[in-house]
């Protein structure tokens, strides 16, 4: 799993208690972060709970309620600079408009990126979304707004418009994030290799490869479909920053 005890702490300046966080409070919160770090990447049998976090920060729990009030708030920040990562990991990737005739080796390339940060941190992602599904709202919350920007980055690549989310296009995006990420919760999941599966790698590239044809197939016909609907608006970037009368630019066609 990524090392995430590099949190961000430039914000926090206070524990719970209203204290204000100097070297030793810090410290001690980065104490916290590591030891559930620990924790994520090892045994899978190992218990993932506050009380646990704690004998291996080797700490009391009343130190512990200080800094999180919850597993569901430590979690989240753990999260946060591993989430901070996908920029660089997969999401940046989709912030391009991917030339047609260069569509299948993007796809491919993003979609074993995105399956690539999933297995590098599983246990987290896994938990996150175990907790989504059971209804914690942070979780849900957390879980939705770090995939709706990448929604709005697959609309951009179909020429859609992020904005229009009752559109088909946004609706054809969405679906395909959608089966792309339950592909790679499944691929990652630690039991999958158990499964009656002659060879689990290269069934997994099989199946990725599978997802990367799909997501090609989907920007393909999104692309071809609102051509026919607004000619000529093609996008310079995925974030809309190119093309068209609006950039001051020529738009480009579909093939340029």
């Amino acid at each position: 799993m990524a090392t995430v005890s590099s949190v961000d702490e430039g914000p926090l300046s206070h524990n719970l208690q209203g204290q204000r966080l100097g070297r030793k409070g810090r410290g001690t919160r980065e104490r916290i972060l590591a030891a559930t770090e620990r924790l994520l990447a090892g045994p899978l049998d190992a218990p993932i709970s506050l009380s646990a976090v704690a004998r291996e920060a080797s700490l009391g729990m009343t130190t512990l309620y200080l800094y999180f009030s919850d597993l569901t708030e430590l979690l989240l920040a753990v999260l946060e600079p591993v989430m901070r990562s996908a920029e660089e990991r997969y999401v940046g990737h989709a912030r391009e408009r991917w030339p047609d005739e260069e569509l299948a080796q993007h796809c491919r390339r993003f979609v074993e990126a995105y399956h690539g940060f999933w297995e590098q941190n599983s246990r987290l992602l896994h938990l996150r979304n175990s907790y989504a599904d059971n209804q914690d709202p942070r979780m849900l919350e957390h879980r939705i707004e770090t995939t709706r920007p990448l929604i709005g980055l697959l609309v951009r690549q179909m020429d859609g418009d992020p904005k229009a989310q009752l559109s088909p296009t946004f609706g054809v995006a969405t679906t395909l994030l959608t089966a792309i990420e339950r592909l790679v919760t499944v691929s990652t999941d630690a039991n999958f290799p158990t499964l009656l599966i002659e060879d689990p790698k290269l069934h997994i590239q099989n199946l990725l490869g599978g997802a990367a044809r799909l997501l090609e197939l989907g920007i393909r016909d999104r692309r071809a479909a609102e051509s026919a609907i607004l000619p000529g608006t093609g996008r310079g970037t995925a974030e809309g920053g190119g093309g068209g009368p609006a950039s001051g630019t020529k738009p480009r066609s579909r093939r340029e």
